[in-house]
C-alpha cells in the first residue's frame, strides 16, 4: 500500500489528565477545556486528509472512545499505543502498521494546532526523496515525525525534553536515513505557549483552530492578562 497515512497520537482528555505545568498556571478545568480543543484541531487535520487515517489512543481501554472522534464515512483504523515511553510505543505502533500493509506515515500528536496544509503538502513532496520527514518544535521536542522505512531504535531516546528534536535528527541519520528537516512549529504545552495561540491563529480560518484561539481569550480575560504580555 502506498498511501500516506496520518496517525494521530492522543489521550483521552480527562480532568486532571495530562497538560499537568497549563494546569497549574490556569486550573484543572481550564486546562482540561484547552485540551479538548487542542485534540479537535488534530481531528480537524484528521478529516481533511485524502488517504488512511489512524488513530492511536493511549490505552486500549480508549479504543471505544477512538471509534467516535471521526465521522462514520470516514474509513478509519484504530490502534490503541501499548505500555513504555513514547519511543517504545511508536515504535511498536510503527512495525503493527507496517505489518498490516502501510508504509508511508505521518505521525502527529493532540498538542500541534499551528501545523498548517502547506506542512503536510510539504511532507508529502519530502517523501519523494528522503526516508524521513521531521518538523521540529521550538522547544525542542517534535511537532510532526513521518517515515518511509521502521524508525531505528527509539527507546533511549529524550522524551519530554529540550533535547528531543536534535536526538531524534542525529538518530535517523546514524541510522543510514536521509532526513528532511522542515519549518519548526510551537506546540503547547505551558501557559506561555498557549497565549502564544492569540496572536499565531490570529488569522487562521480552520473552525476547530478559531474554536481554540476564542477559548484562549476567554481565559486569558479571566485571568486579567492583557494582550501585552503575549
Amino acid at each position: 500500500m502506498d498511501e500516506i497515512a496520518l496517525v494521530l497520537l492522543c489521550e483521552r482528555p480527562a480532568l486532571g489528565v495530562g497538560k499537568q505545568r497549563l494546569a497549574a498556571s490556569i486550573g484543572i478545568e481550564r486546562a482540561h477545556q484547552v485540551a479538548q480543543a487542542l485534540l479537535a484541531c488534530a481531528l480537524e487535520d484528521a478529516k481533511n486528509w485524502n488517504n488512511p487515517v489512524v488513530i492511536a489512543p493511549a490505552s486500549e481501554e480508549d479504543h471505544d472512545w477512538a471509534t467516535t472522534l471521526l465521522p462514520s464515512s470516514m474509513t478509519v483504523w484504530i490502534q490503541p499505543q501499548t505500555i513504555g515511553n513514547l519511543g517504545q510505543r511508536i515504535s511498536e505502533l510503527d512495525c503493527k502498521l507496517r505489518n498490516n500493509g502501510l508504509k508511508q506515515l505521518v505521525y502527529i500528536g493532540s498538542d500541534t494546532p499551528l501545523l498548517t496544509k502547506n506542512d503536510y503538502t510539504d511532507c508529502r513532496t519530502a517523501f519523494q526523496h528522503h526516508d524521513t520527514v521531521l518538523v521540529p518544535a521550538i522547544n525542542g521536542g517534535i511537532a510532526l515525525m513521518a517515515n518511509c522505512t521502521p524508525w531505528p531504535v527509539l527507546a533511549d531516546l529524550p522524551w519530554s525534553t529540550d533535547q528531543l528534536s536534535v536526538a531524534l535528527i542525529d538518530c535517523c541519520r546514524r541510522a543510514g536515513q536521509s532526513v528532511a528537516i522542515m519549518e519548526q512549529r510551537s506546540d503547547v504545552d505551558k501557559l506561555e505557549d498557549c497565549l502564544k495561540l492569540i496572536t499565531l491563529l490570529q488569522h487562521d480560518v480552520r473552525s476547530a483552530r478559531r474554536q481554540l484561539r476564542a477559548l484562549v481569550c476567554a481565559i486569558a480575560y479571566t485571568l486579567k492578562i492583557r494582550p501585552t504580555r503575549f
